[in-house]
């Protein structure tokens, strides 16, 4: 299993909301979280290969900018 993470602007539940059905359709995804207190809204992703386009993809098909960390 492997760790990314990613700087967002994913900055309240109403913004985790919609971003959470586009995450969790992407099978390789374990586990992912957002941490909307730290200033750079971190975005983790625990997934089994290299899903950083699929989560790029979908972060930024809902709404929000992402930066691979």
């Amino acid at each position: 299993m492997k760790e990314i993470t990613f700087k967002t602007n994913i900055n309240c539940s109403g913004c985790v909301a919609r971003v959470t059905p586009l995450l969790n359709e992407i099978k390789t995804i374990k586990s992912w979280n957002v941490n909307v207190q730290d200033p750079a809204k971190i975005l983790t992703v625990q997934a089994e290969d290299d899903a950083e386009p699929a989560v790029t993809h979908a972060v930024k098909k809902a709404g929000f900018t992402i930066e691979k960390i």
